[in-house]
């Protein structure tokens, strides 16, 4: 199977550097500065130029009619057409760090909780199996 996710203009990607301000966020490829670089924007994120290591292409394209650097609200406009959030939360990998995100923001007694819980199932799980 070929690779699918080319770097275009509205590729949409996510930024995995951890060390960067915008880790985790979903931005938008409006223009390319040269091989290695390319300009990102989204909303709530200033528009910024980045290197392509720092970011993960996903499956995800907003039409931007072509358009080289589109303005603010337009790019907003063609996000919200394309219900990019949407979509983002329902792909498999999107469902991924949203449950790490969660996982992560366990108490110590929430844990305890998932434990009690995974202990019970496998129970009920062996003794259905007898």
């Amino acid at each position: 199977m070929p690779f699918t996710r080319n770097i275009e203009l509205g590729r949409v990607a996510l930024v995995n550097l951890a060390a960067d301000a915008l880790y985790g966020k979903l931005v938008v490829i409006v223009d390319f500065v040269d091989m290695n670089r390319v300009l990102v924007d989204a909303p709530g994120v200033d528009r910024r130029v980045m290197s392509l290591r720092r970011l993960a292409l996903t499956s995800l394209v907003v039409d931007l009619n072509e358009e080289k650097s589109p303005s603010k609200e337009t790019l907003a406009a063609a996000m919200k057409t394309a219900d990019v959030e949407g979509q983002w939360a329902a792909s498999a990998w999107g469902k991924k760090i949203a449950k790490q995100a969660a996982r992560k923001n366990l108490t110590d007694f929430d844990r305890y909780k998932v434990m009690v819980a995974r202990v019970k199932r496998s129970a009920l799980i062996k003794k259905a199996l007898k």
